[in-house]
This record gives C-alpha cells, sequence and structure tokens, in this order.
C-alpha cells in the first residue's frame, strides 16, 4: 500500500504522507528544510487543520442548538487521505464526511489538498466542498514547520509592507482581544523565544500578504505567500529549532466568543453546492 507521494524536479522533493496529507520532508539539491518531528520535543511537522482551526472554549461549539466536541485544529490531520491523482510535479488528495465525522462536524463535504511543484515554488491549495443539504461552516489552515538549525534566534522574519505588529494574547488556551505590540512601522521582526510566553504569535490585522524567513547567518530565505488567508500564527517552542509559519482561514475561540459555530470568528460560510479554494505558496 502506497503510504506516501513524492513530487520532483531537478531542484527539489516534498515528501506526503497520506496521514493527514501533510508534507515530511522538502528538500532543496538534498538539504533537508523541514522540521523532521522529532517526539521528544514536537512530533508534528506540517499538519493541515480543517475543519477548525485552534481550539474551542470548554472544548465544544453548538450548531442549530445542538453540541458538539472535535479536538484542537480539526481531524483532517489525523485522517488517512485517498490520492484521487498525481505526477511527477502535482498531487490531489481527498477526504470525505461519514459517519465518524459527522459526529463531530454535522456537514457533508469533500476536503482536497492539492499541492504544485514548480520550480522552488510549492503551491498548496485547500479546496472545500460543500455536500450539505444547506449551509456548510468551516476553518482552514497550514502549520508548516521550518527548520531552524541553531534555534530562531539565527532568524528573522520579513513583511512585504510595514505594519504595526499586534499579537493577540492568549491566555489558558484562549485568545484574547487584547493585544501587545511587538513593533511599530517596521517590515522586521528579530525571532526570539520570548515572543512565545503567551503561547502563539497571532497576527489578525496584517497589511502584508507575504512573510519571509531569513537566516541571519547564511543569508537563506523561505518565503510564504497567503493573500487570501486573513490571519497568520507565528508559533514555536522553547529551544526548538524548528518555526511554524501558518496562514489560517479562521481562528481559535476568543475568551468573549460565541459557542455557536455560525458566529465563531474568522467562521467560513459555503452555501450549499458550493466550493472555495484557499492557496498558500512556498518558496524555497
Amino acid at each position: 500500500m502506497v503510504e506516501q507521494i513524492i513530487l520532483s524536479n531537478d531542484i527539489m522533493s516534498v515528501t506526503i504522507s497520506l496521514m493527514g496529507a501533510q508534507m515530511t520532508s522538502v528538500k532543496k539539491y538534498g538539504k533537508e528544510l523541514l522540521w523532521q518531528g522529532d517526539p521528544s520535543v514536537w512530533a508534528g511537522q506540517a499538519p493541515v487543520l480543517f475543519p477548525l482551526c485552534g481550539g474551542l472554549k470548554d472544548g465544544i461549539y453548538t450548531y442549530l442548538g445542538k453540541e458538539y466536541s472535535i479536538e484542537k485544529h480539526g481531524f483532517a490531520r489525523k485522517s488517512e487521505f485517498k490520492v484521487e491523482s498525481n505526477s511527477r510535479t502535482q498531487a490531489v488528495f481527498m477526504i470525505s464526511s461519514d459517519e465518524e465525522t459527522k459526529k463531530q462536524y454535522p456537514f457533508d463535504f469533500e476536503f482536497r489538498i492539492i499541492y504544485t511543484l514548480n520550480d522552488t515554488e510549492l503551491s498548496v491549495e485547500y479546496k472545500v466542498s460543500n455536500l450539505t443539504d444547506g449551509p456548510m461552516y468551516y476553518s482552514v489552515g497550514s502549520h508548516e514547520a521550518y527548520s531552524c538549525p541553531g534555534g530562531i534566534g539565527n532568524y528573522t522574519l520579513l513583511f512585504d509592507k510595514k505594519e504595526n505588529l499586534l499579537s493577540n494574547l492568549v491566555l489558558d488556551g484562549l485568545i484574547s482581544r487584547r493585544c501587545i505590540s511587538l513593533g511599530e512601522n517596521t517590515d522586521k521582526l528579530k525571532l526570539s523565544y520570548d515572543l512565545f510566553d503567551f503561547d502563539s504569535v497571532i497576527f489578525s490585522s496584517l497589511k502584508s500578504d507575504k512573510v519571509t524567513l531569513k537566516n541571519d547567518v547564511s543569508g537563506e530565505e523561505i518565503s510564504v505567500e497567503f493573500k487570501d488567508h486573513p490571519y497568520l500564527v507565528i508559533w514555536t517552542i522553547k529551544d526548538a529549532e524548528y518555526i511554524c509559519i501558518e496562514p489560517w482561514c479562521g481562528m481559535g475561540s476568543f475568551e468573549d466568543g460565541d459557542y455557536d459555530i455560525t458566529k465563531r470568528d474568522g467562521i467560513n460560510c459555503l452555501k450549499k453546492d458550493g466550493c472555495a479554494s484557499h492557496i498558500h505558496k512556498i518558496t524555497f
């Protein structure tokens, strides 16, 4: 049984597992650029977040008066995807609703992840189709972890526009309306572990469409373009040699947020028979 798909060209190779349809390796001229999931630190690598991003207030949400529970970041990351098609430089993965998913998420859907490798650019498309007899509410996002040998102190994030870098605080796993400033009128954020004392860095009002992770020592860069994702989350843990750059279409629960899924901050709504596409592009 096939357990992974490999995309490749003369420069890059990208390995994608059928479990979660997540990347497990990204190599450029043979050099590994993706965190390799050391379970003693963090076993994740590039989980895909669907049908919710982040956690739930009290672990629950409601829809049409009924209560549901779903684990943080949704079930796609622990689902086995089917390969609909693949070639040397593109692969399409898909899961669909079934009786088990509907215990957690009461909608009929198809969810596809399309990886396309072109030169040094990897396009990642999330395609959501509503098969429900009515509206469907969802969030979707990425969680790619990039390798940072020597620690994140050797790296800087570069934004493509000048920003007032306001990050929502995270308190006891819930997002606060309170923000802290990480810089004003700047296009740079020097990385340090102190930035993550409150868990994640959450940008909910960026003007930028692209962020670049730069190694201050070698000058090597990885850029992430996320123009149709309204939120950007940055995350690591103390002394870990990776940084997650996470474009999200959706958000975790706020302290004062509503349990009703239709009222969640950043929630997406698809009409009956609707289809939506969310693309981010990574240049290595």
